[in-house]
């Protein structure tokens, strides 16, 4: 057999993705650790030159230096995402914006609005912290119409779920983009986009829940009530923490496939704001200046204000880097290179549909979506490389990873816990809610990804 179809690599491969989830569930190591030991691993198994010296030093520097360049390419935007959502929650910009959807959908469809609000808050803020922003208010709406509540809930979780895996800033979508090469403003269209047919899904699989298994809401307590409405941002101020650094960034790279020479000093201009570290940073002013005139603050006031939010993205760019050190140290094995030999011998690998499968059993083995996603795009990322001899776009392994990650929510994960005791369910009620709602997503999503890799390839 040639070199080129040595099947080394894929062993490689395979005992790499066993070591994350033995360090994670067997020996139960912080996320990071087991990323950067798995990476390490990759390295010791990986052959190197004699002329590299000693390959075990060489295997430690190799994964230390791709944590570095993950590092540098993905913290600043997680920082500044991480503050960016305190602020709008701590402004009352959040809540104005639910309010707002409410308003227009009505209490009738007060679960669609919920759905809205959940997709739109979980572009800058983590699911954790919407899920724990909104449900308040899916308690007192089933308070209300004394019915509904595990419709709102999973209303609110379809949402989330959905853009927090799909649409930058949050760290899986920002760490496959980097790893597969995507532009940000394609990515956060097509994500947007193709998220509308999931959540349909979801929403009317929570629609058929809520009639088959009917919650009690649970008792709300005083501290969880909002602000008063009369001190509440406007609604535009609300949404434009959000919504002009997409924008910004979709301009710019719509201007990079209109105007690739960018010769003039207004598109040189436009690309500049539309940088995704400058447009996150405009939105962060923005979302700062809401919350510093909404509380009363002064410079020093938010400059403490921001510490603790500043720490919570320290761990997620840790975790972030160390999966990004873990798939550029799996690239280095050859398995692209080996997997494009395969194909050239003769055999059909369909990586769509490879994609999303790897991303379901990781994110089935050790619970974290997060490390799911990046731990499969980096793998998928030494497979395809630059994506040039992909029959399609990069963009689907995208969108199959980021469904894939959500399948398989069970009692290992955070967000399974989350869930089911703010909602005051037991264990076999999430499941049959939670769970089954992201399978749903999940399934409907990844079935999107390979259909549309065949209609519409974009390539």
């Amino acid at each position: 057999m040639e070199t080129s179809l040595s099947l080394w690599p894929l062993a490689i491969l395979l005992l790499g993705t066993l070591s994350v989830v033995f360090f994670i569930v067997a020996l139960r190591f912080p996320a990071f650790i087991a990323l950067m030991l798995s990476a390490v691993v990759v390295g010791f198994l990986t052959p190197v030159e004699a002329s590299q010296g000693n390959a075990w030093v060489a295997a430690i520097e190799d994964a230390m230096r791709e944590f570095g360049v993950t590092a540098g390419k993905v913290s600043f935007v997680i920082a500044i995402a991480s503050v960016l959502g305190v602020a709008m929650t701590k402004s009352g910009a959040a809540e104005k914006i639910v309010n707002a959807l409410i308003h227009v959908f009505g209490e009738k469809r007060a679960g669609l609005a919920l759905l809205v609000a959940g997709f739109i808050l979980s572009i800058p803020v983590f699911f954790d912290t919407v899920f724990f922003l909104l449900i308040p208010l899916g308690i007192v709406l089933a308070q209300k119409t004394e019915r509904h509540f595990l419709l709102y809930a999973m209303a609110i979780s379809c949402g989330a779920v959905i853009t927090h895996s799909l649409i930058p800033p949050t760290p899986g979508p920002l760490l496959m983009a980097e790893s597969l090469d995507i532009n940000l403003g394609l990515i956060i269209g097509v994500g947007l986009i193709t998220g509308i047919l999931p959540a349909v899904a979801g929403y009317k699989f929570a629609q058929r829940q809520d009639l088959k298994m009917p919650i009690a809401p649970p008792l709300l307590q005083e501290e969880d009530q909002g602000d008063d409405e009369r001190r509440l941002p406007s609604f535009v101020m609300s949404m434009l923490p959000i919504a002009l650094p997409l924008l910004l960034i979709v301009i710019a790279s719509l201007l990079s496939v209109l105007r690739p020479d960018h010769s003039d000093g207004f598109s040189k201009g436009l690309m500049f704001l539309g940088n995704k570290n400058v447009a996150m940073f405009i939105g962060l002013l923005v979302a700062m200046h809401l919350w510093a005139k909404q509380k009363n603050l002064g410079f020093r006031q938010l400059g403490t204000h921001m510490e603790k939010p500043l720490q919570i993205a320290g761990l997620i760019i840790l975790i972030t880097s160390a999966g990004g050190a873990f798939g550029a140290m799996i690239r280095h094995t050859g398995i692209g290179e080996m997997i494009q030999a395969m194909t050239e011998n003769g055999l059909s690998i369909n990586l769509v549909l490879v994609a999303w499968v790897m991303a379901v059993v990781i994110k089935f083995a050790q619970g974290s979506g997060t490390v799911s996603v990046i731990t499969t795009a980096g793998i998928m990322a030494a497979i395809v490389g630059t994506g040039a001899t992909l029959p399609y776009h990069p963009i689907y392994l995208f969108l199959a990873i980021g469904y894939g990650s959500m399948v398989g929510s069970w009692m290992n994960d955070s967000g399974f816990w989350i869930v089911g005791k703010l909602c005051g369910m037991n264990e076999r009620q999430t499941l049959h809610s939670w769970t089954l709602l992201l399978v749903v997503i999940g399934v409907t999503g990844g079935l999107q990804a390979l259909a549309l890799s065949y209609v519409l390839p974009l390539n």
